[in-house]
């Protein structure tokens, strides 16, 4: 998928690396600790995971790169999962901090909203203190869903969705 400024490709297992890279700044995961890996293993995995819900639904988290360049400059997309007992899906967007302020994550969130297969909401689980990623959220289309907010792994999700709940 391209984007003006970027192009959204599946995960492949060359991408271990950089899933690693980025998820072991501890300035890229600041607002959900509980995402960090430190070990190559752990990349390995998560990347499988992410390749598996590809091949299972058809859709998930996208590699991002800038057009033109080779360098992977984080992931963003949606998976599956319940949210109060409900199907949702979830969006993710994260991005090495060097490229963070140039409306990138915006420009790939809503790309990857617009593609969403149809049939269920898609939410973002936005942590108080993150209000880059509250900004994402609503450049992409969501709203804002008070009554649905959730404690995550790491404490307090505010929740945003494209769906009345």
């Amino acid at each position: 998928m391209l984007t003006g400024r970027l192009e959204l490709r599946r995960p492949t297992e060359a991408d271990v690396d950089a899933i690693l890279r980025i998820h072991s700044d501890p300035l890229a995961c600041e607002h959900n600790p509980s995402d960090m890996i430190t070990i190559r293993s752990e990349a390995v995995d998560r990347c499988r995971r992410w390749r598996a819900h590809w091949e299972r639904h058809g859709f998930g988290y996208w590699v991002l790169r800038r057009r033109g360049s080779e360098r992977v400059i984080g992931f963003c997309g949606l998976k599956t999962m319940r949210l109060h007992d409900a199907p949702v899906l979830n969006l993710f967007y994260r991005l090495e901090p060097a490229v963070w302020g140039a409306g990138l994550a915006s420009e790939a969130a809503t790309a990857v909203v617009e593609a969403a297969p149809e049939g269920l909401p898609v939410i973002a689980r936005v942590r108080p203190g993150n209000v880059a990623s509250a900004r994402v959220a609503m450049r992409a289309g969501l709203h804002r869903a008070e009554h649905l907010d959730t404690e995550g792994a790491d404490g307090l999700d505010w929740i945003f969705t494209t769906a009345t709940l």
